[in-house]
């Protein structure tokens, strides 16, 4: 079962709060007041709210395996931790979150499956850097093709890459552009790697220039006022001291 996204979630959210609302004005058989009336009745009799939160995520402290994932019940997720470490993980009902050291370093949507493996191509590329052969198979970029994540302007960005480098060099420099995604934005790189195929170009080092170009912090410059000029007039210079160097009939 898919697990919604944050703007499904909040659309499921007003429409749950739209329907609660509307159950005020509902009367139960064998009552006269509404649900709201009574509602208003029933509330100085309530408890107050507890002055401390809990926690309702699913604590546990699983060990990363061989294949950088973690498992959580019969699923498993994938972090960027060295495999043998024991983590947190944080078992929401729509996410799960691994923490390392006291910071968030991976989090997922939560898989309602069973026996699953959910992996993030992010978490793998430090070791496709070194293996780049294992990409083009791999189960993480699968699941990012499906997750639409893998843009048709990725497989042809790579191609032009593996062209003009090689199937093996090639193929780690689209990894290397891959991993500007951490610093730069996902979006921001899909959108530089766009502009770079619609300006003719597969060059790695086009793709880095706009991102760091996007970045550059441009200071507006204020209006020049051209009265301001007039403190830098100067006459004009006299050149007729020269006539003198001229003779008749010609130049000298």
């Amino acid at each position: 079962m898919p697990v919604p996204r944050a703007r499904d979630l909040a659309e499921l959210n007003a429409q749950l709060l739209q329907g609660c609302q509307d159950d005020e004005s509902r009367t139960v058989a064998g009552h006269g007041a509404t649900v709201g009336a009574g509602m208003v009745l029933e509330r100085e009799h309530l408890l107050p709210l507890a002055e401390e939160g809990f926690d309702l995520a699913e604590v546990s402290f699983p060990t990363v395996n061989t294949l950088g994932c973690v498992k959580v019940r019969t699923n498993s997720y994938s972090c960027p931790v060295r495999a043998g470490t024991v983590v947190e993980v944080r078992l929401s009902a729509a996410t799960v979150e691994v923490w390392h050291q006291g910071r968030c370093v991976s989090q997922h949507q939560r898989c309602y499956g069973r026996y699953q493996e959910v992996m993030d191509l992010e978490h793998y590329l430090d070791v496709l850097e070194h293996k780049p052969g294992a990409l083009a198979g791999s189960k993480p970029l699968e699941q990012w093709r499906k997750l639409g994540r893998w843009p048709a302007s990725y497989d042809l960005f790579w191609q032009g890459l593996m062209e003009r480098h090689g199937k093996q060099e090639g193929t780690r420099e689209m990894i290397l552009l891959l991993k500007l995604g951490r610093t730069h934005g996902e979006q921001q790189l899909q959108g530089a790697i766009k502009a770079t195929l619609a300006l003719g170009c597969q060059d790695s080092a086009a793709v880095r220039h706009l991102l760091a170009a996007a970045q550059l912090e441009r200071t507006p410059v204020a209006p020049l006022q051209l009265g301001l000029l007039a403190r830098f007039d100067r006459p004009l210079p006299r050149v007729t001291d020269y006539d003198r160097l001229l003779v008749r009939g010609g130049h000298r």
